[in-house]
C-alpha cells in the first residue's frame, strides 16, 4: 500500500520560511514523478512544484524565486520544499503527490496546513 507522509506545515507570519517534507513508501517507483499542490479554501488545488526521477524540476510561477523543491539524495522517493517570503496567498493545505511516468499511476498525501498570518 502506497503511503506519503507529509510533514512541516503550521503557522507562520508573513515574510517567514517553512519547510515541508514528503516522503512515499510501500512500492518502487522506478520513474516518477513528485511534486507539491495546495488548495486554498474555495479554490482548485493548484501545481506549485514538481521533480522527477531525473531531478527535472518545474516550478508554477507563485512559486518561482521564493520556493525550492529538492529530493533527499539517500531516500530517493523523500522530497522537500523550501518556503520563504511567505504571504497570506500561500495559506493553503499543502498535498504530496507522486505519479509513475509510465503507467500514471497517481498517489496522494494527506495534506499539511499552512497558514500565513500575523
Amino acid at each position: 500500500q502506497v503511503q506519503l507522509v507529509e510533514s512541516g506545515g503550521g503557522l507562520v507570519q508573513p515574510g517567514g520560511s517553512l519547510m515541508l517534507s514528503c516522503a512515499a513508501s510501500g512500492a518502487t517507483f522506478p520513474n516518477y514523478v513528485m511534486g507539491w499542490y495546495r488548495q486554498a479554501p474555495g479554490k482548485q488545488r493548484e501545481l506549485v512544484a514538481t521533480i522527477t526521477y531525473r531531478d527535472k524540476i518545474n516550478y508554477a510561477e507563485s512559486a518561482t524565486g521564493r520556493f525550492t523543491i529538492s529530493r533527499d539524495n539517500a531516500k530517493k522517493t523523500t522530497i522537500y520544499l523550501q518556503m520563504n517570503s511567505l504571504n497570506a496567498e500561500d495559506t493553503a493545505v499543502y498535498y504530496c503527490q507522486i505519479r509513475e511516468i509510465y503507467t500514471s499511476n497517481t498517489y496522494w498525501g494527506q495534506g499539511t496546513q499552512v497558514t500565513v498570518s500575523s
